[in-house]
């Protein structure tokens, strides 16, 4: 008898508890239909309380918490399903990301590497021009010298025959 008391007290603490959620889903006509009173009004006249419980409302409420986890589960869990993906898009741009990288600075260090060839072989072509013009230079000098030297020679030659 205690055992069955206990069941109908927890019953009735059930229905209680899950109020809210019986309100939400449940049209007007049906939530008057299903108040609770109070235990002082549920006194039989031989003094024995009576406690009525309503299986099919607190059934009901039951079913919608159930639906309310079941449906907080499953939005929980398509939650965490597309943290994933966004978290494996975001590794995957971020590796994309490194890959370019790292290809922009393997470019970057041939072009590097091409234009210190190319400054190199100008520096090489400069200075082999200068030589052949300081080359060039000597030789006009020689030939400026040398032209005269025969024309100071010719001169003297020709003041000597006529003197």
């Amino acid at each position: 008898m205690a055992l069955c008391n206990r069941v109908v007290k927890s019953g009735v603490n059930f229905a209680i508890l899950f109020a809210k959620c019986r309100a939400i889903n449940t049209s007007s006509s049906s939530s008057n239909r299903f108040d609770y009173r109070h235990i002082s009004q549920l006194v039989k006249p031989n003094n024995k309380r009576a406690f009525l419980v309503d299986t099919l409302a607190l059934v009901k409420i039951l079913l919608q918490f159930l639906k309310f986890q079941y449906n907080f589960s499953s939005l929980s869990e398509a939650m965490f399903r597309s943290r994933y993906e966004i978290d494996k898009v975001t590794a995957g741009q971020r590796l994309d990301l490194n890959l370019e990288r790292g290809r922009i600075r393997d470019e970057l260090a041939n072009q590097n590497a091409e234009t210190n060839n190319l400054t190199n072989k100008l520096d090489r072509e400069i200075h082999a021009l200068r030589a052949h013009l300081e080359a060039a230079k000597y030789d006009v000098i020689k030939y400026c010298i040398g032209t005269l030297v025969s024309i100071c020679a010719v001169g003297i030659a020709t003041v000597r025959i006529l003197l």
